[in-house]
């Protein structure tokens, strides 16, 4: 058995020592029955929730898209298990090359020549890849890149408590943002800022530099309004007039806006039944009701009630993903679940949000419960991870993360 001495030294005299096994200081152990797991609870019940409400509005001549979603959720399962047996600083050291790969595969989708029976525009949109099987969307495996490569880049480091030290992480969330913005999706594209923001508070950057680049991007934001779609600018119409009470846009761009709260008031405070509030989404003709305005549908049959406990399994999700990062003494360990849970956590503000009126359509789906095979597996691999952190605690004598000797490196 090797043995280490660990000496501990104040003002160059010894005043500690402690003789350990190298082995034990290095060894990580592992935890089966971890916190980790409440994750994975709630992440299962979002997504049998998802099951049961596409499931429950007939749509003659088309797909069943609750077997689907039942199909994708076993893929989703396989890959978060994939994810959980290998140690999580393998996704450490593979960080960089994934967002690379991410990076030419966003790129991939965006050029024109690329035949149609690859890249197939829909709604205007280019973000799918086919691959005969299933379609691959790039910008959810950029959420998962983007986090790893975040959480690498800051570990152990110091520099981003200066102002220009910000410099990169921001270059670093720019170019997926910009690259997904192009195809347009302007829904995943804005996940990306406040996952930033919390990583690097997490990370001990300095409040009064990120509010400085809030204020900046804050007062930027009307020179932006030029550069979005048109489409995108209708939807932000439909909300001021929605607002203000205007209704003469509720048949033309504000008419999901107006059919998803209508839908979600039909649903009162326990809901309308599975048979009443499916022939009430089926007469309004809901767009999307089994992807990006599912919470609608949620509200229909099971009113506030269903509301209350759909937003109370993400925050028992991300509460619990938030008590693992402060379990892990190890830097990358404690920003990647942070990391994780203000992506899920901005994605399901987002989309009930624009489903309840208080932010414009953005085109999101609601994480595991929303059909879609990219958006569910990645979720699920997010989920994995997490697990894949609770279940390894730190190592003995393991360095305190994010640690600073109160010098003000912002001066």
């Amino acid at each position: 058995m090797t043995q280490v001495t660990v000496g501990f030294r104040c003002r160059g005299r010894p005043i500690a020592r402690i003789v350990t096994n190298r082995g034990a200081a290095r060894r990580t152990r592992i935890d089966v029955g971890n916190i980790g797991w409440i994750c994975v609870g709630a992440a299962l019940l979002l997504s049998i929730l998802g099951i049961v409400t596409i499931g429950a509005v007939p749509r003659p001549n088309e797909p069943d898209y609750a077997l689907k979603h039942l199909l994708n959720l076993l893929v989703g399962l396989s890959a978060a298990a994939a994810v959980v047996l290998p140690h999580y600083r393998w996704t450490q050291r593979l960080s960089y090359p994934l967002l690379g790969g991410v990076g030419l595969l966003l790129i991939f989708v965006l050029i024109p020549w690329i035949p149609e029976a690859i890249v197939y525009p829909r709604n205007g949109a280019r973000r799918w890849i086919n691959l005969a099987v299933t379609d691959l969307q790039p910008s959810e495996l950029a959420k998962i890149a983007y986090v790893l490569a975040l959480a690498n880049y800051l570990r152990f480091r110091s520099n981003y408590r200066r102002l220009r030290g910000l410099l990169l992480p921001l270059g670093l969330t720019f170019l997926p943002m910009i690259l997904i913005l192009v195809e347009p999706d302007l829904g995943s594209a804005l996940l990306f800022l406040p996952t930033l923001f919390a990583m690097l508070i997490a990370a001990g950057a300095k409040l009064r530099h990120l509010a400085l680049i809030i204020v900046l991007g804050t007062s930027m934001a009307p020179a932006m309004y030029p550069l979005l779609k048109s489409h995108q600018k209708d939807r932000i119409k439909a909300m001021l007039a929605q607002v203000t009470g205007d209704t003469r846009y509720d048949d033309s761009i504000g008419f999901q806006r107006a059919r998803a709260m209508t839908l979600v008031g039909a649903g009162g405070l326990i809901g309308s039944g599975r048979n009443k509030s499916a022939a009430l989404v089926s007469h309004n003709h809901l767009p999307e009701d089994h992807n990006d305005m599912i919470f609608a549908v949620i509200c229909t049959r099971w009113g506030v009630l269903g509301a209350v406990v759909t937003w109370g399994l993400f925050g028992l999700l991300c509460g619990s993903g938030l008590l693992i990062a402060t379990q892990c003494k190890d830097p990358f360990g404690r920003l990647l679940p942070v990391g994780i849970v203000s992506m899920l956590f901005s994605q399901m503000t987002i989309n009930t949000g624009m489903t309840i009126g208080v932010i414009p359509i953005t085109g999101m789906t609601l994480p595991f419960v929303s059909y879609g095979g990219s958006s569910l597996v990645s979720a699920w691999v997010m989920v994995g991870l997490l697990l894949s952190i609770a279940m390894r605690r730190s190592r003995y004598l393991a360095r305190e993360a994010f640690e600073f000797d109160g010098v003000d490196e912002g001066q």
